[in-house]
């Protein structure tokens, strides 16, 4: 029995034909905001590609953009099918590349689907790439005067100040690295040198932060050195001076920024992937329904439409059945060709009479 059989006249036929090409066209429009939405993401992840360890965080946009592209060409196609439909004289020519089309669309579905998937989950992945990336980058702070790192001082205090964060994953992440440049130290200061040899790796590391982590909101001035050292200061206390510095860590702030933006086009991505799904079913039923009809030559008679031939479990059955008689054939072939080369590996046997 077939998967959803449906009875078509000459006007149903019509209107479905008329409704998948316009249905194509809004597709061609979802394929373009598919391909936006990739474009503004490999903007956005380009904008701080200085505090991202590797290229792979580039995979969701670049599948995103691939997948509009691919989505605006095939319901183009789909909707010249459909247009053509109406015409039983135009629709003969496409009748033999219906069915491939329609495997095609059915992969190209699958794709689809599974870019919506990775839009959710390559959280992990971005934190990874975020947690390295930034930890280069704060090391790489003081290098003002080094060709090919001196933007990166820049970088990390506006990256701070946009999103309102403070090192990888806190503020005291910038007490274990050098962010001063020797440049800019006395060393011959008696607490510059007693700093540097006080440290195994002769840096010099201090309890104090940029000037960009500060919070502006804060009601008194910044204290962005001896920040734990509560004798240093006047009525005060790091653990309970919230305003003073952003608690939050850069890694945090951008992982949450570019999460919810994946998440949002991974939503979007679903939706054009439904939409999709019902454009390739309707596409289904109208192929079918104007294969099955009695009389081609008379467009007005009636003609039946369906999903699949046979039932789910049938058509699953048949095409495993299908599957096992390709595999025993290719095993037969190889049997055969190393049989064949056996036999030609013999040498005849020559034998000489004394």
């Amino acid at each position: 029995m077939a998967l959803l059989k449906v009875k078509f006249n000459q006007k149903k036929r019509v209107k479905l034909a008329q409704g998948l090409w316009l249905m194509n066209w809004f597709s061609v429009f979802a394929g373009i905001l598919v391909f936006s939405m990739g474009l503004f993401l490999k903007i956005e992840l380009r904008k701080r590609s200085e505090v991202m360890d590797n290229s792979e965080s580039h995979f969701v946009p670049n599948t995103l953009i691939l997948m509009g592209i691919l989505s605006c060409a095939f319901n183009g196609f789909a909707g010249k099918i459909c247009y053509d439909s109406l015409d039983p004289a135009k629709f003969a020519k496409w009748k033999p590349l219906l069915k491939p089309y329609l495997a095609l669309c059915f992969f190209f579905n699958i794709l689809i689907f599974f870019t919506a998937l990775i839009c959710f989950l390559m959280r992990g992945s971005l934190e990874s790439t975020l947690a390295q990336g930034l930890k280069n980058g704060m090391k790489f702070y003081r290098d003002t005067d080094t060709p090919g790192r001196c933007f990166m001082k820049k970088t990390i205090d506006m990256l701070q100040i946009e999103f309102k964060c403070c090192g990888n994953s806190g503020f005291k992440d910038w007490f274990e690295i050098q962010w001063i440049s020797n440049r800019y130290l006395d060393f011959s200061s008696k607490e510059v040198k007693d700093r540097i040899k006080s440290n195994v790796d002769g840096r010099y590391l201090v309890d104090g932060v940029p000037f960009s982590c500060c919070n502006p909101s804060s009601p008194r001035p910044c204290i962005q050195y001896q920040v734990t050292n509560n004798s240093a200061h006047y009525s005060y206390d790091y653990q309970t001076e919230e305003l003073n510095l952003w608690r939050r860590g850069c890694r945090e702030a951008l992982l949450h920024y570019y999460s919810s933006m994946m998440s949002s086009m991974g939503a979007v991505v679903l939706l054009v992937w439904l939409f999709e799904m019902s454009v390739m079913v309707g596409l289904r039923l109208l192929q079918t329904s104007l294969e099955s009809l009695a009389n081609p030559e008379d467009p007005e008679c009636e003609s039946e439409g369906w999903i699949l031939e046979n039932s789910l479990k049938d058509t699953l059955k048949s095409t495993l059945e299908s599957l096992k008689k390709i595999g025993k054939f290719n095993q037969v072939e190889a049997d055969a060709e190393g049989a064949e080369g056996e036999e030609g590996g013999k040498t005849p046997a020559i034998t000489t009479v004394s």
